[in-house]
């Protein structure tokens, strides 16, 4: 990979670190009167967002793209489910999540750095730089158990604690029936992404006609 590459994913897994150095004191000082509302439980749950997660895959991907680790299935998988998790974490809050929050400050900046400007840098350095080749069937099957398995995650810890980290999936507000609709409607969204970057790649590969 180009030294320029590796470059720009140090950058994007560096904006990842500063985004969590932010956010989480933030969110360990904030009251907020739900089960168990004490620091550690505050950043206990910071970490079942959908959204830090897929920062930190993106993150752990990044490493591993400057370190060159990049040459096996589980590899493939995760850095398909950062492609995918940071896409998905950049549309749906930025269309459907962002007007229901009034942030300021630091938290605002920890906030444009998790949701904007490292969905930006992640999928603009795999069109600019690659890696190729990943985006295989079986990968793409793979890379649906991410969010399938956090979801639910996200839906017996609700159950068991009240609290869900986005109104989307809140039972206790929507009912099963709506999450089950928003959660068809998420993985949809997956799946069009995942055919989309499987496009992508399979087009990137082709070699360039001359003549």
């Amino acid at each position: 990979m180009p030294f320029a590459a590796r470059c720009w994913f140090a950058l994007n897994a560096l904006v990842v670190v500063v985004a969590l150095a932010i956010q989480i004191p933030i969110t360990a000082g904030k009251v907020e009167g739900v089960f168990f509302d004490t620091p550690a439980a505050r950043v206990g749950n910071l970490f079942t967002f959908f959204t830090i997660l897929s920062n930190i895959l993106v993150a752990v991907v990044c490493v591993a793209l400057v370190l060159r680790r990049r040459d096996s299935e589980p590899f493939a998988v995760a850095w398909l489910d950062a492609l995918l998790g940071i896409t998905v974490t950049g549309i749906v809050y930025n269309t459907v999540l962002a007007g229901l929050y009034d942030l300021r400050g630091a938290e605002y900046l920890a906030d444009r750095l998790f949701h904007t400007v490292s969905p930006l840098l992640f999928v603009l350095g795999w069109l600019l730089f690659g890696p190729r080749g990943l985006v295989r069937r079986r990968v793409v099957l793979l890379s649906l158990l991410y969010p399938l398995v956090w979801l639910a995650f996200t839906l017996v810890r609700g159950a068991l604690i009240g609290w869900y980290p986005y109104p989307f999936v809140d039972v206790a507000t929507l009912g099963y029936g709506q999450v089950a609709v928003n959660s068809v409607l998420i993985t949809a969204l997956f799946l069009v992404l995942a055919t989309v970057a499987f496009g992508v790649d399979r087009l990137a590969m082709r070699p360039a006609r001359t003549g």
